[in-house]
């Protein structure tokens, strides 16, 4: 059986920097000080982002960098559970992730790491988030994760059978199918030195984009 690859990972957006997530980067006033008022230090902040199908390992990292860079997690798996049960519904699962994508773009704008797993399918997803956290100062690392489908499926079956309340059944054909329609990262794209693309045609900015892909309610 071959190996499962290695995630990739490396940091990317427009704010190019050498610093680890959470180095201090910049200083803010207020309170007691030298002049009666204290130095603040806000942190910039890191955007990870989880690329990947089903069953790749994308959950089990986005928990290690919650854990490892006090990083905010939002799976969105979780949450479409928690509500849907064993309902999986396409529109829900766009106003979900939009939802979650608001509270960690707060979340970065307070200086507070970010892990998003959702997957990613798709560039202009991966473009707008990029845009998002660039334009709060951000960094972003994205990190793309791979496995030969006979592996993916072990893996789902044994999802499946362990713990059916984390997952929703997945046919051969459906793997297939989202295998030929998943952008995967560019190099350039994981590494940063890819510029951020243009939106598509029709939206003026990646925030007017992202507000049409991820609506605020279900229609």
């Amino acid at each position: 059986m071959q190996r499962a690859r290695q995630p990739v990972a490396s940091s990317v957006g427009a704010v190019p920097s050498a610093t680890t997530p959470g180095t201090p980067v910049r200083v803010g006033v207020g309170g007691d000080g030298p002049s009666g008022r204290k130095r603040v230090i806000m942190r910039q902040p890191t955007l990870f982002l989880t690329v990947g199908l089903p069953c790749t390992g994308k959950t089990t990292a986005a928990w290690r960098i919650e854990i490892e860079q006090r990083a905010l997690r939002l799976t969105k798996d979780e949450w479409v559970k928690a509500l849907y049960g064993h309902e999986n519904p396409p529109s829900a699962q766009d106003v979900i992730e939009g939802r979650l994508i608001q509270i960690g773009l707060r979340a970065l704008e307070l200086g507070t790491n970010v892990v998003i797993d959702f997957g990613l399918w798709s560039r202009d997803e991966r473009s707008a988030l990029r845009r998002a956290a660039a334009d709060l100062g951000a960094t972003v690392q994205m990190r793309y994760f791979e496995l030969d489908p006979a592996e993916q499926r072990r893996r789902l079956d044994r999802r499946q059978a362990e713990a059916p309340q984390t997952t929703w059944p997945m046919s051969d054909e459906e793997l297939a199918e989202w295998a030929a329609t998943i952008d995967i990262p560019t190099p350039g794209e994981l590494d940063g030195s890819e510029p951020i693309d243009d939106p598509p045609a029709g939206f003026a900015t990646w925030n007017e984009w992202r507000t049409h892909r991820w609506p605020p309610a279900v229609s």
